[in-house]
């Protein structure tokens, strides 16, 4: 406990994958983009796979 008059500093750093989960809109933005960019590569590889009609 801090002495009357004195602040509780807390020189500790906060861990990067703490900051990162405690951010709710970091988290959303993943969430939503993470999804996305994965169903454009699949969708892009399924495109390439489809043969040449002739």
């Amino acid at each position: 406990m801090a002495p009357p008059g004195k602040e509780d500093t807390n020189d500790e750093r906060i861990p990067f994958m703490q900051r990162l989960l405690d951010n709710p809109f970091l988290l959303l933005f993943l969430g939503v983009a993470m999804p996305a960019i994965l169903y454009l590569i699949w969708g892009i590889m399924e495109i390439i796979q489809i043969p040449v009609a002739r």
